[in-house]
C-alpha cells in the first residue's frame, strides 16, 4: 500500500525532468546564469533617505556593484501616509505608508530602456501619540514597504534576464 505514493512521486519527477524547467537563479554551461548578470546592475546613488533603503535593499540581495556594470536601474520613489481607522479613542489612529517606485533597467553601452515598470507596496502602523514610539512604527512601517517594493523589482528584472537566457 505505501508504495503507490513512493511510485507516483518517482513518475511526476521523471515526467518533469524533460519538461525544461530551470531554476531562475541557476546557471549552466553555457551561460552564466541570471546572479551573475544581476551583479553587473549598478544603481545611482539617491537623492534621499528612502531612495537610499531601496537602493541599499536591492544592492545587498543582487550584489549590485561588484563587477563592471553593464546595466543601470534607474528608480523613482513617491511614499504617501494615510489615515486608516480612527478608532474610538481619540488618542489611537491606524496609518498606513503607500511606497510607489517605478523603475527602469537601462543598457548602459546603448542607452536603450531594455525594461520597465511600477510597483507598490502599503504597510500600516498605530499612531499612539507617543513621539518616539510613532516615529519608530513609521519607520518600521516604511522599512517593510521598502522591503517589499525591492523584492517585486529585484524578482521582475531576474525574470526578464532569465527570459533571453539561453535555453540548456
Amino acid at each position: 500500500m505505501r508504495k503507490a505514493p513512493a511510485i507516483f512521486l518517482v513518475a511526476v519527477s521523471l515526467a518533469l525532468a524533460g519538461c525544461g524547467y530551470r531554476p531562475l537563479y541557476g546557471s549552466s554551461a553555457e551561460s552564466a546564469g541570471v546572479a551573475a548578470t544581476l551583479s553587473s546592475v549598478s544603481i545611482p546613488e539617491a537623492q534621499d533617505r528612502l531612495g537610499q533603503l531601496i537602493r541599499n535593499d536591492l544592492m545587498s540581495s543582487m550584489r549590485a556593484g561588484t563587477g563592471e556594470p553593464k546595466y543601470v536601474l534607474m528608480l523613482t520613489p513617491v511614499v504617501a501616509r494615510r489615515g486608516m481607522i480612527n478608532k474610538a479613542q481619540p488618542n489611537v489612529t491606524r496609518q498606513a505608508i503607500t511606497l510607489s517606485v517605478s523603475f527602469s533597467l537601462v543598457d548602459r553601452a546603448t542607452g536603450t530602456t531594455l525594461t520597465q515598470g511600477k510597483t507598490f507596496s502599503q504597510a500600516s502602523f498605530d499612531v499612539i501619540r507617543q513621539p518616539f514610539a510613532d516615529l519608530q512604527a513609521e519607520t518600521n512601517a516604511t522599512e517593510r514597504a521598502v522591503h517589499e517594493v525591492s523584492a517585486d523589482i529585484r524578482t521582475r528584472i531576474a525574470a526578464y534576464f532569465a527570459s533571453r537566457q539561453p535555453k540548456s
